[in-house]
């Protein structure tokens, strides 16, 4: 007998700006900085972009803010929805350190 397919929507792929990349790369870059970069991608494919907590432009609601760290102590993600691609994926484009 088969497996029954997921009622769940598979999530879009997450991919990085050359900004956030080198970000990453870096080897100075803080553990605690990297994992919770690592975690907002991972939730933010799983959600499609629609992670709680994240906020909306009021100009163009594809961009989109989230906090980094607890209670946002590591900064902030920006991130763009491109629900309209073939496939959509989200782009997550800078990375603000406090």
């Amino acid at each position: 007998m088969s497996e029954p397919e997921s009622e769940e929507p598979e999530g879009w792929p997450c991919l990085l700006s050359d900004e956030v990349a080198e970000l990453l790369a870096d080897k100075a870059l803080p553990a605690d900085v990297f994992g919770a970069i690592v975690a907002i991608t991972v939730a933010i494919n799983e959600t499609r972009g629609m992670v709680p907590g994240s906020t909306a432009s009021a100009k163009w609601p594809q961009q989109r803010r989230i906090p980094l760290g607890a209670d946002g102590s590591l900064g902030v993600a920006e991130y763009v929805i491109v629900a309209e691609a073939a496939p959509p994926h989200i782009v997550l484009t800078r990375i603000q350190l406090y």
